[in-house]
């Protein structure tokens, strides 16, 4: 501890805490001596002595809500990782929390006793719904929160919001089925308690609106973001009395699911139905066939808000909300109606 290692040295524990802090009272002998018996015995301070002090751990917790099988959905798995190999990069620890779903019993205390314990300084969130309660609670105590895929609706300077354009995106995307001249177009919507999930929508919405295209109910289908829940839509899709003749899925898994149920009915694509995704999975090159989509950037997204949460930390200035543009990725699945 502390008090050996002043002994060692010959010097008082107030001066080894000095040098520890690298305060500037003290005499370059005294801290270099302090230092090699630092080395030698290969201390380090307790952190939370230090915590105790006022002091930083540099750590940040990376908080996942998500009931699924995260280890096997690659998406989620580069989410993590860029998140841990950002901090990395500027000297942080990330402290990874999984929670299935955060409405069970004691899940929001675990949040909340992480940030109490003062066992990090920041948090990245993945996964939270809208109007999640708790998010108000932690930024109301001036803990400093990065939300991926979140309509900022609190205004704080702890607060910051990352989020694709998904409502021009997704315009965009259905206007690219439009000008290939379909007009019976379909959405398989992704999670409605999510950001994406809403915009998504609005944007199918708004393009269909602004070229007088007919919006069927029974052609919106369909409700989460994986490969199960676009299948299961477009099987009600494909009990329609009129089929579309092409459809927008909210993202890349939701029409994987969407392919597979088509293929098993016996349509194909793109020539007897054209599919339209949203994200740029890895996997999406490698469908039969390759799949059209808009591509989001998911590397700097993920990068940007875990920095500028850390720099938020360190009380630099960053903006609080970032809003980044998809863009459209021509493969094989999509032809002229």
């Amino acid at each position: 501890n502390s008090a050996e290692i002043a002994k060692l040295a010959g010097v008082s524990r107030s001066t080894v805490s000095r040098v520890i802090n690298n305060y500037p009272n003290v005499p370059p002998e005294t801290k270099e001596k302090v230092l090699k018996v630092i080395k030698e015995y290969n201390y380090y301070p307790k952190l939370h002595a230090q915590v105790l002090a006022g002091k930083k751990t540099g750590t940040i917790v990376l908080c996942i809500i998500d009931d699924g099988n995260i280890s096997n959905d690659s998406t989620s798995n580069f989410l993590i990782t860029r998140v841990i190999e950002s901090a990395a990069s500027v000297g942080y620890y990330v402290l990874t929390v999984v929670i299935p779903n955060i409405n069970e019993v004691g899940a929001k205390q675990q949040i909340r006793e992480i940030f109490h314990q003062k066992r990090v300084d920041g948090g990245v969130f993945i996964g939270v719904d809208l109007q999640e309660p708790l998010i108000a609670e932690l930024i109301t105590e001036g803990i400093i929160i990065g939300l991926f895929d979140y309509e900022k609706n609190i205004d704080a300077p702890n607060l910051l919001t990352y989020n694709f354009d998904d409502l021009n995106g997704s315009f965009a995307a259905v206007e690219y089925l439009i000008d290939l001249n379909h007009t019976d177009i379909a959405i398989l919507l992704g999670n409605m308690k999510r950001f994406s999930g809403v915009k998504r929508l609005e944007g199918y919405k708004e393009a269909m609106k602004k070229y007088g295209l007919v919006i069927r109910e029974e052609w919106i289908s369909g409700g989460d973001f994986n490969s199960k829940a676009g299948y299961e839509g477009a099987k009600n899709i494909l009990r329609s009395r009129k089929l579309p003749s092409a459809i927008f899925a909210s993202n890349d898994s939701v029409a994987f699911g969407a392919m597979k149920a088509l293929n098993e009915a016996g349509l194909k694509i793109p020539e007897d139905i054209s599919i339209i995704g949203v994200d740029d999975h890895l996997l999406s090159p490698f469908q039969e066939p390759a799949l059209t989509t808009m591509k989001v950037d998911f590397n700097t997204m993920m990068r940007d808000l875990t920095y500028d949460v850390i720099r938020s930390i360190n009380n630099e200035d960053v903006g609080e909300s970032k809003l980044t543009k998809m863009e459209l990725v021509i493969r094989e699945s999509c032809c002229k109606h």
